[in-house]
């Protein structure tokens, strides 16, 4: 198969922006599942990094017009005001909106999107944007029980897994990873390999300091807000702090080649992405807003798209996302730099390369979510800080972020580099 989802500006939902910037981000590093961020609920987590990013980037939080934040599972009993208390308790004035955006897996893309939106309309000059997920305190529920329980008829289920089925073609996400293998003839060995590749990279990105001015270290901690209750968390197992990616260790690939398929073909818990908890936030500004304070953005947001592909391979929809916003824009894939696209499954990211023909070189260069993990409603925040600032390193012009969905969807983002 090639050349079949490489869609034209025709089928998507086109963004284009002349002046807006994503000026600065911090995130927090990605806990395994159940590990040492597991009781921290995600509006914490988002609230720590929106503060770190305020911090780090010296501009005070009172200047933000608006919060767009997104998280994909309710992970606590007050997950509906998510945006507006990460807003609120990392100092955002109380007269400044938040909205909660939804889109599965793009939900950090839509984030972003949103807010450049927002400034094209005139109505802000300055968003905080976070992406916060506990996959560890995903619920165990039951939707059917209100009116009480039956003899024999209790039902609950777990959230975490049972999310992840989408119910129109019936099929775990796992499962539409596997679809794809068969279409592209993909084998199992060609996806530990990639498996293995994510991990040597994120590996010596760590090593060589790539994510020492993204990733801030976390601490038990509280968050006061004069005449409201007090926030906080402490960290699990007694930790004093957590610095790193927890995921990330080394993998080989004679280790990753032994492990039992997931989903009865090429798929597994070592070559799929890390289940993970986490947080992200970035500051996106107008360019009135940057000239005015003197800032130096990271990158020029020049557009972005948001696509849809049939659900039971939804892990190509970052094909034509990709293809239709360089359309939009008059480019080609060569004008590219980098590239980071969430590997949600190692035979999905093989998929997409192969039906766009991309140059592995470019792309997820310093490790992907099979290594680093994929916390839903984060990965869009910082898979599109993290080429922001790859561009910044490389001198190259022109990146791309990109992520498919469940339900069978693509979005990416386009950033110019401004340094």
């Amino acid at each position: 198969m090639s050349n079949t989802y490489q869609a034209s500006e025709r089928d998507a939902l086109l963004s284009e922006y002349d002046d807006i910037y994503l000026v600065d981000g911090r995130r927090t590093p990605f806990a395994d599942y159940c590990g040492v961020m597991r009781e921290i609920s995600p509006i914490d987590l988002g609230i720590y990094a929106a503060r770190a990013t305020f911090e780090h980037s010296g501009i005070p939080a009172s200047d933000v017009d608006a919060v767009i934040a997104g998280s994909v599972a309710q992970a606590s009993f007050d997950a509906f005001m998510l945006p507006r208390h990460i807003g609120l308790y990392s100092g955002v004035k109380q007269t400044a909106p938040s909205l909660l955006v939804h889109r599965l897996c793009a939900t950090g893309f839509e984030a972003i999107l949103t807010a450049a939106d927002q400034i094209k309309l005139g109505k802000a000059k300055l968003v905080l944007c976070a992406g916060a997920e506990s996959m560890s305190r995903n619920p165990v529920a039951s939707y059917t029980q209100r009116a009480g329980f039956k003899l024999g008829q209790v039902e609950f289920g777990d959230f975490l897994w049972e999310a992840m089925i989408d119910t129109a073609p019936d099929m775990a996400m796992g499962h539409t990873a596997e679809e794809l293998a068969k279409r592209y003839d993909i084998s199992r060995a060609e996806v530990d390999d990639y498996a293995a590749r994510s991990f040597a990279t994120a590996i010596d990105a760590w090593d060589r300091g790539f994510y020492d001015d993204e990733v801030v270290s976390v601490s038990s901690t509280e968050f006061p807000l004069e005449g409201y209750k007090t926030r906080g968390f402490k960290l699990s197992d007694r930790a004093a702090s957590f610095d790193r990616d927890g995921h990330v260790r080394p993998s080989p690939l004679e280790i990753l080649s032994k492990l039992r398929p997931a989903f009865g073909g090429v798929q597994t818990g070592g070559n799929s992405s890390a289940i993970v908890d986490g947080a992200a936030a970035v500051l996106v500004a107008s360019g009135d807003y940057v000239r005015a304070h003197g800032l130096k953005p990271l990158a020029r947001i020049v557009g972005g798209s948001v696509v849809g592909v049939p659900p039971e391979i939804m892990g190509i929809g970052p094909a034509p996302a990709i293809s239709s916003v360089l359309a939009s824009q008059k480019m080609k894939l060569g004008d590219i730099g980098r590239i980071e696209i969430n590997e949600a499954f190692g035979a999905q990211y093989i998929a997409v390369e192969r039906e766009l023909g991309l140059d592995r070189d470019k792309v997820n260069v310093n490790g992907g979510a099979i290594a680093i993990g994929h916390p839903l409603g984060v990965t869009g925040v910082r898979l599109t800080h993290t080429v922001a600032r790859q561009l910044k390193e490389t001198g190259e012009q022109f990146g791309i972020s990109s992520a498919c969905a469940g339900g069978g969807q693509g979005i990416s983002v386009l950033l110019e580099n401004v340094g």
